[in-house]
């Protein structure tokens, strides 16, 4: 898990980039309120996931179940979803929306693998009194 967690937390940390990239673009270069707002949207999303995709691997060095599904879910889903909002902010056709929902899924999935993972997280021990 090792090496892999080392490449979830790399690719969460691009990710974290580009959202901080998004919104500042967002913030004082977009003059469009349209594309402002999809640039706003992709990168609270990026950014919110980017930092799920760290706490999953963080619980996966825990001995969490699961514990690359769920980073290249939330990852998977930043590209669709956030991605596609961005392709959407600089004049993609408005059929690219029709990815941003797959995207969505893809957190949704996310966030389930998560919560299983969690409940796998340090073993099964009970303290006896």
């Amino acid at each position: 898990m090792a090496a892999n967690g080392s490449l979830w937390v790399r690719l969460a940390a691009v990710s974290g980039l580009v959202s901080v990239a998004a919104g500042a673009f967002a913030a004082h270069a977009a003059k469009d309120p349209a594309a402002r707002e999809l640039l706003r949207t992709g990168a609270t999303y990026e950014v919110t996931h980017a930092l799920a995709a760290l706490a999953a691997v963080a619980l996966g060095r825990q001995g969490g179940r699961g514990s690359a599904l769920a980073p290249a879910l939330f990852l998977g889903g930043t590209v669709l979803f956030s991605g596609s909002l961005y392709a959407l902010a600089f004049g993609a056709p408005r059929s690219v929306g029709a990815i941003t929902p797959l995207g969505g899924l893809a957190f949704l999935a996310g966030w389930a693998v998560f919560a299983l993972q969690a409940g796998g997280a340090g073993g099964s021990r009970r303290r006896r009194t």
